[in-house]
């Protein structure tokens, strides 16, 4: 992601309290208000349970900052493009500009220089427009909260609303359902209370708060999320009520966390390790040109400094200059098109080339594969036969709590049975009373009052299958058969509701969790996930461009793997490793087993973050460029891990920061055509860096034998510039190539080794095509003498040079089919326009102001046929060079 900077402002814990910790500790690490009872918390924050006094609270605003995230400001402008210089070539050619500038060839000079500047002008504009981009998709993460506070030390405290910047460490404040968690907390009283925390855990279900002075020795080496005393900022109330002490605000928080500067650093990227694996083979060459060149002349030609012009030129002439303004370019134009045809934002132009050089996509299942909403699946009864009551009294139960307890709307699950369920609102049957879900009981409870029978109420219990059973009038045996039965439903990846009834007398007595005893089992209601409309469709593309997806969820795995199945996403590839990995197996591996294992399985369930990230990271290692797409802070690790991360627009405002790739939607759609987006801009500059380097390393070994050869230097320093000119100019049709449909149809990734093999091969029958230019100018020159054939000579082999290039431009295409390479477009026009000016440039009266002269008309048919001869070769070596590809 683009660089940023912390801005002032941020909150800090009091005095007394544990210190703030970063993103996702070690196992049973202490948080802030984690430690000590209720009471002793309240102390260390020197407040009560009637809240502070307002003096106090404003003078702790004053001293700790408000209540906000770090503001990360996008780094300026001018900073941003000094740092596009940190990039290796651009470095290199701007010390090239330096020394040709030290050495007088001052219009080369001010060629690279201008180059240079270009570049970064590019880069740094693209990447501080997509800054701007992301910073207005910024998203409050609360308004107001409910807070307690008092006006004097002997006032009574009251309520009232206040906005979330203005709350301090110490407050006092109220929880109830649909309120988002302002700040770290610990609870002091709970009712019911629930909190949905997926935007920190990636958990589906609520997890109850409740208070806790004693220390649980179940919870011992428990992870902070899972302390029922603490809340976190960026959670959510689900149900219920509470009251709750303020630990941290602002940058304090785990949820500031992970702004940690620390957490941000990634090793570098799939276009870091390929470009800089390129520039610094091409690096070693260009520093050992000029040595060599200077040295060569001394020994044979008895020449001194004054052929240094001529070993710079050498130098510069094998350097593809126009490199770093090919790559902005082509990333940026493919960013631009994402963003206007597609709502994508890419922030850091590197990552879209990365996109396109994935091969393996990770992801979670919840929003992506699936659309999060489930659907019933069967209703069975204790024998696993289908009973349409069993729903029936499954939908009875949700409405009737839902209604009676005030829920703010139906959970996932209570939404299915309803939709399936058939007019359980036009039953004759009447709620009386309702326990909601609790996830410490994991049931709820409905109690009804049924037509025509007087002075009996009947409870009909839903929840956990195991919580219901232990209430339900059963034997040991029948109870083990019954939780067999519902371990096999689960293995398949179903979700199960239990559901229970029991007839009471009827009371006007409230009705209590002891009376959730004595149950008689009714049956199970199977659910199961919906797969995205277009998940299967997009999985099928992303499969034949070579992209491997691989699951990674905290769910049960045989849920994982039945969505896996209904969407055709195989889950034991070659036989693999299981159908599924769990987290359990990835902590008894070393990172080169996990390696093997991650290379192998398609769905890892039960993970944490840190599972997460580290399967990520082991990908990497074993050689794949990775994506991961993700949106909660507890995703943050991955995104980090991964080569390129990936996250929806409306991801947490952290989760977009950490982000390199900003999606309109959480699609699997999207992310295909962000992949081909990069795989058209990476081809492109493929395309240009196997033209523009073969044809480069041909010119300098033919310079160099010329050089050793003749008497006068090949190529006078002007003639060199021009001659570059005349091919940056060209080259820069290749930003705006359509690649051919083969290189779209796997991972696009710029290896140097396959480059210096490309480069060799084809550099080296462009040098023959150079040298035999030579013999040409030797037979249709033998009658010229002096300072005429030197002109001559250079004319020839300047124009000799920029129709190979022009040849090498329109037949080097590899990949594409005979008529695309026949088709039209601006690579095929700047090449016939380079041609043009080799042709004819010798012949118009700059040719005399460069040293050149006008050649003969034999010199233009004995090199027609050393073209002819050149385009044959190429074309059979292309030929060859894609059939062993």
């Amino acid at each position: 992601m683009p660089e940023s900077s912390a801005a002032a402002g941020s909150g800090r814990t009091i005095p007394g309290t544990p210190a703030p910790v970063t993103p996702f500790p070690a196992v049973g690490t202490s948080v802030p208000g984690s430690v000590g009872t209720s009471l002793q918390i309240l102390r260390s924050l020197d407040s009560g349970p009637r809240g502070l006094v307002e003096a106090h609270a404003e003078e702790r605003l004053a001293r700790f900052g408000e209540n906000v995230l770090p503001a990360w400001r996008p780094v300026p402008w001018p900073r941003r493009f000094v740092r596009s210089l940190r990039d290796p070539f651009t470095s290199v050619l701007l010390c090239l500009g330096l020394v040709s500038a030290v050495v007088s060839a001052c219009g080369t000079a001010c060629v690279i220089l201008a180059l240079v500047a270009v570049s970064c002008l590019l880069r740094s504009t693209e990447e501080h427009r997509a800054d701007r981009s992301t910073a207005a998709l910024r998203e409050l993460v609360a308004t107001t909260a409910t807070v307690v506070r008092r006006t004097s030390a002997d006032a009574p405290s009251r309520e009232r609303e206040v906005p979330v910047a203005d709350l301090v460490p110490g407050d006092v404040i109220r929880l109830g359902p649909g309120d988002l968690v302002p700040a770290d907390v610990r609870v002091l009283r709970a009712g019911g209370l629930t909190v949905h925390q997926s935007a920190l855990t990636g958990e589906s279900a609520p997890v109850a708060k409740h208070p806790l002075d004693a220390p649980d020795p179940a919870l011992a080496g428990a992870g902070p999320f899972a302390q029922p005393q603490l809340c976190f900022q960026g959670s959510s109330v689900t149900s219920g009520s509470g009251t709750a002490v303020i630990t941290a605000t602002g940058g304090a928080t785990r949820f500031a966390a992970a702004h940690d500067g620390r957490a941000r650093q990634r090793g570098a990227s799939a276009f870091d390790r390929s470009v800089q694996g390129i520039s610094w083979t091409l690096i070693r060459f260009m520093l050992l040109t000029p040595p060599l060149v200077l040295m060569a002349n001394a020994a044979l030609r008895g020449r001194g400094l004054e052929t240094l012009p001529f070993a710079v030129a050498v130098a510069v002439g094998l350097t593809p200059e126009m490199l770093p303004v090919i790559v902005t370019t082509a990333l940026a134009r493919g960013a631009a098109r994402l963003a206007r045809t597609s709502g994508v934002i890419v922030k850091r132009l590197p990552a879209l080339h990365d996109l396109g050089a994935v091969d393996v996509l990770c992801l979670d299942k919840t929003g992506t594969l699936t659309e999060d909403r489930p659907v019933v699946e069967a209703a069975v009864d204790g024998s696993d036969l289908p009973d349409p009551g069993v729903l029936r009294w499954a939908a009875l139960s949700a409405l009737w709590t839902l209604q009676l307890a005030e829920l703010p709307a139906p959970d996932a699950l209570d939404e299915a049975v309803l939709d399936a369920a058939e007019h359980p609102e036009d039953s004759a049957y009447e709620g009386v009373a309702a326990l909601p879900f609790d996830p410490v009981r994991r049931v709820a409870t409905a109690v009804l009052r049924r037509p025509g029978r007087l002075g009996v109420h009947t409870l009909v219990t839903k929840g956990a299958v195991e919580a219901v059973l232990e209430r339900c009038a059963l034997d040991g045996e029948e109870r083990e058969r019954l939780l067999a039965l519902a371990a096999r439903k689960a293995e398949s990846g179903l979700r199960l509701l239990a559901v229970a009834r029991a007839d009471r007398p009827a009371r006007h007595g409230g009705y209590t969790p002891a009376d959730e005893r004595g149950l008689t089992f009714v049956g199970l209601v199977a659910l199961r996930d919906v797969p995205a409309p277009s998940a299967a469709d997009a999985l099928d593309v992303l499969a034949r461009r070579g992209v491997t997806v691989k699951v990674l969820t905290g769910d049960h795995p045989g849920t994982a793997a039945r969505v896996c199945e209904d969407l055709g996403l195989r889950t034991d590839p070659a036989g693999g490793c299981g159908e599924v990995v769990t987290a359990e197996l990835v902590d008894t591996l070393s990172d080169a087993e996990l390696a093997r294992v991650a290379d192998r399985a398609t769905v890892f369930a039960r993970c944490t973050p840190e599972h997460k990230a580290r399967i990520v990271s082991a990908l990497r290692a074993a050689g794949h460029t990775t994506g991961f797409l993700g949106d909660g802070v507890n995703d943050l690790p991955a995104l980090h891990a991964a080569d390129v991360g990936i996250c929806p627009r409306n991801a947490v405002d952290v989760a977009r920061e950490a982000a390199d790739v900003v999606l309109a939607e959480k699609d699997l759609t999207a992310i295909d055509r962000a992949v081909l987006a990069g795989r058209h801009s990476s081809g492109n500059i493929a395309t240009y860096l196997r033209i523009t380097l073969s044809s480069n390393l041909g010119n300098v070994i033919a310079m160099l034998t010329a050089g050793l050869m003749l008497p006068f230097l090949p190529m006078l320093p002007a003639q060199v510039l021009v001659q570059n000119l005349c091919f940056d100019a060209a080259q820069l049709a290749f930003a705006f190539d359509r690649p051919g449909a083969s290189a779209l149809r796997r991972p696009a990734v710029l290896r140097s080794r396959d480059f210096l093999r490309f480069i060799t091969g084809f550099g080296l029958l462009n040098a023959a095509a150079d040298l035999a230019t030579f013999g040409v100018l030797a037979l249709a020159l033998h009658n010229a003498a002096g300072t005429d054939g030197e002109a001559a000579f250079h004319a020839g082999w300047f124009t000799e040079n920029l129709l190979t290039q022009a040849l090498v431009m329109v037949l080097l295409r590899t990949g594409r089919s005979a008529a695309e390479r026949r088709a039209g477009g601006p690579l095929r026009a700047a090449a016939g326009g380079l041609a043009v000016v080799g042709v004819l440039l010798p012949l118009t009266p700059l040719g005399p102001l460069l040293g050149m002269s006008a050649l003969p008309l034999l010199y233009y048919l004995l090199l027609g046929s050393v073209l002819g001869l050149y385009a044959v070769g190429l074309t059979a070596a292309r030929r060859r060079y894609e059939r062993r590809r």
